[in-house]
């Protein structure tokens, strides 16, 4: 009995309320209509991988990156400070609000923005960890009907 109090407390913990997590293959399909497939070069499983490892699919998530001091936004966590908001160069255009919604249209348009850069996806060092290289991108789109 107290061993199942404290797992349901512990998933009160680990899950932020109001979280909203897209399945792998509903981010692969908006990212695929949103024109992502091989934009700049770059296949649609590596668009998912990123999107993976920078918000474990969670369009509305929030990272203050308090060592490097910026804020990231959304599904691709981009900085506030470089992409989005009043304060900084808003790249994008447009609100970090903005990049909070799970239809992901100013998502997919900033995300092009982003990747249009001299340095492309490596924008996301977190690509260039956990993807670039990775043997295994196919399985990002395992089972999905595009």
């Amino acid at each position: 009995m107290k061993a199942s109090v404290v797992l349901s407390l512990l998933g009160y913990l680990v899950v932020p309320s109001g979280a909203y997590i897209l399945g792998r293959c509903t981010v692969a399909k908006k990212l695929h209509d949103g024109g992502l497939d091989y934009f700049e070069g770059y296949s649609l499983e590596n668009w998912v991988c990123l999107a993976y490892f920078e918000s474990k699919f969670n369009p509305m998530a929030i990272y203050e990156n308090t060592r490097d001091g910026y804020t990231g936004f959304g599904l691709f966590q981009m900085r506030g400070s470089d992409w989005c908001g009043d304060h900084g160069r808003n790249r994008c255009h447009m609100s970090c609000s903005a990049l909070l919604n799970p239809n992901l249209e100013k998502t997919i348009k900033c995300a092009k923005t982003i990747v249009k850069g001299k340095e492309g996806m490596g924008a996301w060092p977190t690509w260039s960890r956990y993807c670039q290289y990775s043997d295994t991108l196919a399985r990002w789109l395992d089972g999905c009907k595009l």
